[in-house]
């Protein structure tokens, strides 16, 4: 069985895909961005936009297995570790941050998770 997760976001008819998808025992969470100013700001409300999925599909960030960090200016990642670093807490997932450009110029970061579901 499939389950599709929303967040309701423009974004996911326009280009037609759902934040998060549940199969097999797995959830995937769309690379997310977040709203704010800085980096920092993006990354704690991308975050939250995250924790929304991963609890509507039976999962919470303990149960990550996998991120991606996606910024257009490596030097910003730093200042983003401690948010981090406390959502992981004891149990940090595989990571990989890549350098790239986002869809829009005033995203400073966007993530992307896999959670293996508790069983």
């Amino acid at each position: 069985m499939i389950k599709r997760i929303s967040s309701g976001g423009e974004f996911e008819p326009k280009l037609g895909y759902c934040r998060a998808v549940v199969a097999g025992g797995w959830v995937h969470v769309s690379g997310t961005v977040g709203q704010g100013d800085t980096v920092v700001e993006q990354c704690r409300s991308a975050l939250t936009v995250i924790e929304k999925a991963l609890t509507e599909a039976g999962a919470g960030f303990s149960d990550v297995v996998r991120v991606t960090y996606m910024l257009p200016d490596k030097a910003e990642f730093e200042p983003c570790w401690p948010i981090l670093s406390e959502t992981f807490g004891a149990n940090p997932p595989a990571a990989t941050m890549i350098e790239c450009d986002l869809i829009d110029p005033k995203y400073r970061i966007e993530i992307e998770v896999t959670a293996y579901l508790p069983e």
